[in-house]
């Protein structure tokens, strides 16, 4: 029987002992994980869900591994990709390992806007860049920002900007062009205008799972905030995908298979589209998410069953 190890972090390990999440959120997310491992039993495998840094683990004795919630790799970046280095060579990774490197970074987001996916509006910016904040906003027209790392995960670091009223959200202990330069200094970052549509109707999510979406959520920030993340107080609730919708997120994990087949990759094996209503009223690709979606199968259960026959099939068993 096949071994297939279910990747999540330290901290959600066993019974996610080592969280400082509430006990509910720790709880869907073991919930998930095992739905997870679960309907890949079924589906064959031997199955068993273990931390992708745990040393005790031989990951060349598994067929493959696949990322379920590996929430903080971002955090520990060197030691991750020499991880993900070595079991890349002993055993097969799912998503593939060409798909994780690419969009570990959201520069992905440029390369899907070359292969005409309809994304967030963003501007890119290098680390060590020097240069005002509000200038480079101003040369794209943008008042009010969103700021946020190239690499990184559940909006860390990332903040709201009014620049003509000098806000910022979170509230910061410094100014925002000093939070700014500080941020600069330590890694590539994004700039995008704020979006008013994330606030008033949240974030849609469509779960795609070998090459159909299977189910949606829509995402809502808590009252004052814009951070539509759980571990930020916002609230998960399903929903039914209008056709435009599903055409959309169906268009954009095209566009997605389009750039992977132009450079030779594999295609992916599961993905998230988080869509909003760009500045224009049209849906656009907030995030492509590729490397740990959460994926919500309490949801829809059944999409679990999905991601275990698609892994069996990329597989070829």
């Amino acid at each position: 029987m096949d071994k297939i190890y279910v990747l999540t972090d330290r901290r959600y390990a066993g019974k996610g002992e080592g969280s400082t999440m509430p006990a509910k959120y720790v709880a869907n997310v073991l919930l998930e994980d095992r739905l997870v491992v679960d309907a890949l039993c079924r589906a064959g495998f031997d199955a068993e869900r273990v931390a992708w840094c745990d040393a005790e683990v031989d990951w060349a004795s598994a067929r493959a591994c696949l990322f379920r919630t590996t929430w903080d790799y971002f955090e520990r970046w060197p030691e991750f990709c020499t991880w993900l280095e070595h079991t890349s060579r002993v055993t097969s990774l799912l998503n593939p390992p060409h798909i994780l490197k690419w969009n570990l970074d959201k520069h992905y987001l440029r390369d899907l806007d070359e292969v005409g996916c309809n994304v967030v509006p963003t501007r890119f910016v290098r680390k060590g860049t020097l240069g005002r904040l509000q200038c480079m906003a101003e040369e794209h027209g943008w008042a009010e920002v969103v700021i946020k790392p190239a690499v990184a995960g559940a909006a860390i670091n990332t903040y709201r900007i009014h620049l003509e009223e000098r806000r910022c959200a979170p509230r910061s202990d410094h100014g925002f062009e000093e939070l700014w330069a500080r941020l600069i200094r330590e890694q590539d970052m994004l700039i995008q205008p704020f979006l008013p549509d994330v606030v008033e109707a949240g974030e849609l999510s469509l779960v795609w799972i070998g090459g159909e979406v299977t189910h949606a959520v829509r995402k809502q920030a808590k009252e004052g905030d814009f951070r539509v993340q759980d571990d930020h107080g916002g609230t998960v609730t399903s929903h039914r995908a209008s056709p435009d919708e599903l055409e959309f997120a169906r268009a954009a994990m095209k566009a997605c298979e389009s750039h992977c087949q132009n450079q030779g990759w594999p295609l992916p094996l599961y993905a998230r589209v988080d869509m909003v209503r760009d500045p224009a009223g049209a849906w656009a690709v907030s995030e492509l998410e590729m490397v740990e979606p959460e994926l919500w199968f309490r949801f829809c259960p059944e999409a679990a069953e999905t991601l275990s026959l698609a892994v069996k099939e990329r597989l070829g068993v």
